[in-house]
């Protein structure tokens, strides 16, 4: 009984401490989320404006361009983030090209974003119907008018779930950043894992910031998702 109410006894202390030094560097975190979010919020946006520029490029039909951007895609798919990442920062400035940590991030987080957002794409227009397409072309639009005002809406709105995977992907991608000493969560994190040797609380404190970052997106997304539902009615 005795060794029972000790066990109990460590436990409850164990749990004191944990949520004393979460919530003691809970605060401390906050200006590395907010690079987080910018980091996030950057990269996705450069990232969906790569990969429609990749997209159309492929549409084009022309092989040169084709090839390039399948070599392109292949070489995002074929290699890590990580390495991706290390190329720009530090492969580039040998070539000429130095950019700031984040810089960095940012072109290298939309750099592998868009080469899947340009292929989600693809699948969404080639899943429009062919008819409409015609119908468009019936009523004396050309190929441009045609891709505007009837292709693009409609895959866009069917791209809508594929993309919003792909945000979330990107905000967890973006804890990589760290490896090249951008300032952000997970780079904090160890930081004050190194500082305290207590690795559990503050992984936890992380962890819960990215959740409800993540969660704060999927959010924004279902009401995105909702409302286009709602104009096709």
């Amino acid at each position: 009984m005795t060794t029972l109410l000790e066990h109990l006894n460590l436990f409850y202390l164990n749990v004191v401490s944990f949520f004393e030094v979460a919530l003691k560097f809970a605060p401390k975190f906050l200006p590395a989320v907010g690079l987080t979010l910018e980091l996030s919020v950057f990269s996705i946006f450069l990232g969906t404006i790569f990969g429609l520029l990749v997209m159309l490029l492929k549409l084009t039909r022309l092989k040169i361009l084709e090839k390039i951007t399948n070599l392109y895609i292949s070489i995002v798919r074929g290699t890590p983030l990580l390495l991706q990442l290390y190329f720009i920062f530090y492969g580039l400035p040998m070539m000429g090209l130095k950019f700031s940590g984040f810089t960095s991030a940012c072109i290298g987080l939309a750099f592998h974003s868009g080469a899947y957002i340009s292929e989600i794409f693809r699948g969404a227009i080639n899943g429009v119907h062919y008819g409409q397409v015609e119908a468009g072309k019936a009523i004396g639009m050309n190929r441009l008018q045609v891709f505007y005002y009837i292709t693009l809406p409609q895959a866009v709105k069917q791209a809508i779930p594929a993309l919003g995977n792909q945000f979330i992907i990107a905000v967890k991608d973006s804890s990589l950043a760290s490896v090249i000493t951008i300032t952000e969560t997970m780079l904090i994190a160890r930081q004050f894992v190194a500082a305290t040797y207590d690795p559990f609380p503050i992984l936890f404190v992380a962890g819960c910031y990215y959740y409800a970052i993540i969660t704060l997106l999927s959010s924004i997304l279902k009401v995105v998702e909702r409302r286009l539902s709602v104009n096709e009615r």
